[in-house]
């Protein structure tokens, strides 16, 4: 696998555990707006902790895509043989 490869390969994977992992632990502000406030969405999160949760998936994502590369570079993994 190139180094392109495993780039696009690694922002895939990224991006598939990200939002996954977004809506975990997301409280809505429906409680706290009992009344109408113009320019707020009563659905919106109260705190998303967008932060922590690219720390998360970025530590998810590198822990799958070594598993993935490794399998690749020893040939454990090789779809060119599946697909002859």
């Amino acid at each position: 696998m190139g180094i392109t490869g495993s780039i696009i390969v690694y922002v895939m994977i990224w991006w598939i555990i990200f939002f996954s992992v977004l809506p975990i632990g997301i409280r809505s502000n429906k409680e706290v707006f009992k009344d109408k406030i113009g320019g707020v969405d009563p659905g919106a999160p109260k705190n998303p902790k967008i932060g922590k949760k690219f720390l998360i998936t970025t530590l998810i994502t590198t822990i799958i895509f070594l598993v993935i590369y490794y399998l690749v570079k020893f040939d454990l993994l090789n779809l060119r043989e599946f697909l002859q």
